[in-house]
């Protein structure tokens, strides 16, 4: 499973990297500002969770018997898509109803987050007792 998530963050990563650079390149001169704006919340938020999906990679190569970490990361991706992906749609087609996707990734991510805390608090994932 750790495989998975380090492939999933670097490869996303790299998305992020390509769609950030077409944004500040590509697209400058056909988006009005506001919506620039808009796609770069969706790069900014893609990059955090990116690194996120990678750090739950790193994770599960010392952790491989944690439940919710994966689920996180799950959760990580699927909120790269409703979030990033919507507002990246959005600024392109200028199709306001695609902002009504957007809140359910901003919830993906929380509760990945969420999880990701809990991990810590219910798996013993990082236990102070074991540095003793």
């Amino acid at each position: 499973m750790a495989k998975t998530f380090l492939m999933l963050g670097a490869f996303n990563t790299f998305l992020c990297i390509a769609l950030g650079a077409f944004g500040a390149h590509g697209l400058k001169n056909l988006l009005s500002a506001d919506m620039i704006a808009v796609y770069h919340t969706g790069v900014q938020y893609h990059f955090y969770h990116a690194f996120g999906i990678l750090i739950i990679g790193l994770l599960l190569l010392h952790f491989p018997k944690s439940r919710l970490l994966p689920i996180s990361g799950w959760l990580m991706m699927l909120g790269i898509i409703l979030f990033s992906f919507s507002l990246y749609a959005l600024s392109l087609t200028g199709t306001r109803g695609l902002g009504m996707v957007t809140p359910l990734g901003g919830v993906s991510f929380l509760i990945a987050w969420g999880l990701f805390i809990f991990a810590f608090w219910k798996e013993n994932v990082i236990s102070l007792q074991s540095q003793r």
